[in-house]
């Protein structure tokens, strides 16, 4: 990615106070602008429609929706954009949802000015940057062997779940709207995310390790 013009900057934080700070610290370097603000996840998506920066800076606790969900949803649909979490927050867990909804960074709010300016420059050439606390969170969670379950995607949960209530097949695609067919590839596809041999076993599993409510 060949810069020929400011990297364009969004700042997405419920706190007014540190959207004007980084703001201010925007305009302290001149390959950057700001180019949009949101007070919250659900805003973060409408305003970066609006105006399609190349780097978002998204905090991750917010009211309405937060960090991880939003930045989820605009790297489904606007996959072209640059996501760095810029948060108070460090977790395993937390770590490493942010990564795969899609964040190219994760990093905490006591980073200088400086490691900030290089990181969205990394990252506007699509270049991860984490702080070395995420990145041990990271490397920790890696060396864990993986929950069962941990693979399943939102609508394999879904699916999960009413197999775990006794649904069969042809009630869960009435429930849902969807083809029975559609239901039997994601049975498929959940009995082999989980290692079982039946959807009898699935349901035994999710409701012994808790994976459905």
């Amino acid at each position: 990615m060949t810069q020929e013009r400011p990297i364009r900057v969004m700042i997405v934080d419920d706190h007014a106070v540190v959207r004007s700070g980084l703001g201010a610290f925007l305009r302290a370097f001149h390959d950057m602008e700001l180019v949009g603000e949101a007070a919250n996840g659900r805003q973060a998506i409408e305003v970066c429609e609006q105006c399609q920066p190349d780097v978002v800076l998204m905090d991750l606790k917010m009211p309405v929706m937060d960090g991880v969900e939003a930045s989820r949803i605009l790297h489904e649909k606007f996959p072209q954009v640059r996501i760095i979490a810029l948060t108070s927050y460090l977790d395993d867990d937390l770590v490493q949802r942010t990564i795969q909804a899609g964040a190219i960074g994760y990093l905490l709010k006591n980073v200088s000015h400086l490691e900030l300016a290089e990181a969205i420059r990394a990252a506007y050439r699509g270049r991860p940057t984490l702080a070395p606390e995420a990145l041990q969170a990271l490397l920790e969670a890696a060396r864990q062997p993986s929950a069962p379950g941990a693979d399943l995607t939102d609508r394999e949960r879904e699916v999960l779940s009413l197999i775990a209530q006794g649904l069969s097949n042809a009630e869960i695609a009435a429930r849902l709207q969807v083809s029975e067919s559609t239901v039997k590839t994601h049975v498929s596809h959940i009995i082999t995310k989980l290692g079982v041999t039946s959807r009898t076993e699935a349901a035994s599993l999710a409701l012994r390790y808790k994976l459905v409510p």
